[in-house]
This record gives structure tokens, C-alpha cells and sequence, in this order.
């Protein structure tokens, strides 16, 4: 692919040029990390969906509380439960305003499988699915929000750094 030189310009520097490559380089790389959250939120429906059908591939409680020990009552797990899910959303809302480029989204969802995995073997999944399931798509929403609205703000900041050098042909002035 041949380069393209700014209107009335009959060359560009190498360094004009490798800056275009690498701001280009970094809008698809936000492009591609935007949907991260999406992504997660779509493997914590998957594990809902085995919560649902009471994780058929799982050993019976039974056999695995034997080999354990007992779990955590449901109230507790309710409980900590509770206060996961307004850490989680405290800190993605905190990370949102001073915009933070954080990928914390997967493992919300390995937390969230946890609760439901404690439910399960606490033989109280049937009535703390929807407790699990509403905490997960509260906090895999609001991040995949944060993270496409991070990654928008910095696409269009990018994008105009771009349209900057191809123009002028040097960096932008710096803010």
C-alpha cells in the first residue's frame, strides 16, 4: 500500500508516516477492545444458561460437599453477594469518570460464575439464580458501557490526531 501525501505536499517525513501507521495501529486496537464487554457479557449468559439447567456436567452437590465440606449458607453468600455487586459497580463508575483503560470485564464473570457455583452446591440455586443473574447483567452492562465509551472517546481523539498529520504532515501540538 503506497502512502498518500497531504494536498500540496510533494513528501511527507518518515516520521509523518510511521506516526500515521501507529495512531492507525491504535484505533483498531480500540476498535477491537471495545467489544471486550459485549464478549463477556455473552459468556456470562452461557454460564447463566448452564445455571439455569442446574449445571448438568457438575457432580451432585452431594458429592462434591463430602469431599469439601459444607458451603456457605445462602444468606451468606447472599451477603457477599450484595456487596461484590456494589464494589464491582463503584469502581467501574469511578473508573468511567477519570477514564481508566481497564479489562476487568472477564473476570467479573468468573466471580459471578462463583456465586453461581456456591448457590449450586448449597443446594440453593433455584432460589438465588435470579439474585446472581441480575447482579451479572448490572455490572457486565455498566462495563461494557465504560469500555465502548472509552474506547469511542479515544477513537475520535485518535482519528483527528490522523486527520492532523495527514494534513500537516507532523504531530499535533500537544494539549
Amino acid at each position: 500500500m503506497s502512502e498518500q501525501y497531504p494536498p500540496g505536499a510533494s513528501e511527507t517525513s518518515d516520521s509523518a508516516i510511521m506516526l500515521r501507521r501507529e495512531l492507525t495501529e491504535e484505533i483498531n486496537r480500540l476498535n477491537r477492545f471495545s467489544t471486550r464487554g459485549v464478549l463477556a457479557l455473552a459468556l456470562f449468559l452461557v454460564i447463566s444458561m448452564c445455571a439455569w439447567w442446574n449445571f448438568p456436567f457438575l457432580p451432585a452437590p452431594d458429592t462434591v460437599t463430602a469431599l469439601l465440606g459444607r458451603p456457605p449458607s445462602a444468606r451468606i453468600i447472599g451477603t457477599v453477594l450484595l456487596l461484590y455487586t456494589f464494589s464491582a459497580l463503584i469502581l467501574s463508575l469511578s473508573r468511567m469518570a477519570i477514564g481508566v483503560e481497564h479489562r476487568s470485564s472477564f473476570g467479573h464473570v468468573g466471580y459471578l460464575a462463583v456465586f453461581f457455583l456456591f448457590y449450586y452446591f448449597g443446594k440453593s440455586l433455584a432460589d438465588n439464580y435470579w439474585a446472581v443473574f441480575g447482579s451479572g447483567i448490572t455490572i457486565l452492562c455498566v462495563e461494557s458501557y465504560r469500555i465502548w465509551s472509552y474506547c469511542t472517546e479515544n477513537v475520535a481523539k485518535k482519528r483527528e490526531a490522523l486527520e492532523y498529520v495527514t494534513r500537516v504532515g507532523k504531530p499535533p501540538p500537544e494539549e
